[in-house]
């Protein structure tokens, strides 16, 4: 330690300083990035039970808009497992396979993942209500 000049001691103090803001600004950024991934998974919850109900009141599926959700629900399956929240991140990948190929995964299964729209709504909404009270 006697060896290490005040200049470098100075230099080194900086760097850590810069370091430690960095640091934070980046989990500021994660937390806000993480708060936009569960505000999209409401917002595609929501996009799809308009879809259904529109089902429900035509009677006729549509392939664009059934590919526009598997599409949805498998980046947001993406971001969440980059985000590290790997139990929604998983409920949106089967979301999106279901959309993609409905006859993939078995009734069981789907019953066990429990990836019905309220339990997506519901976790996205848990987790960013902890999200805001940090």
């Amino acid at each position: 330690m006697e060896n290490i000049s005040p200049t470098l001691l100075w230099e080194i103090f900086k760097h850590v300083r810069r370091w430690l803001a960095n640091l934070s600004r980046a989990g500021l950024q994660r937390r806000q990035q993480s708060k936009q991934a569960l505000q999209r998974v409401i917002l595609t919850a929501r996009e799809t039970a308009v879809y259904l109900r529109q089902i429900r009141d035509q009677g006729q599926s549509d392939h664009a808009v059934e590919r526009h959700l598997a599409k949805l629900w498998t980046q947001l399956g993406f971001e969440l497992d980059e985000l590290g929240l790997n139990k929604l991140a998983k409920r949106c990948h089967i979301s999106g396979k279901s959309w993609a190929e409905p006859d993939f995964y078995d009734a069981n299964f789907l019953q066990q993942a429990d990836i019905s729209l309220h339990t997506m709504e519901k976790l996205a909404e848990q987790i960013l209500m902890k999200l805001n009270q940090r």
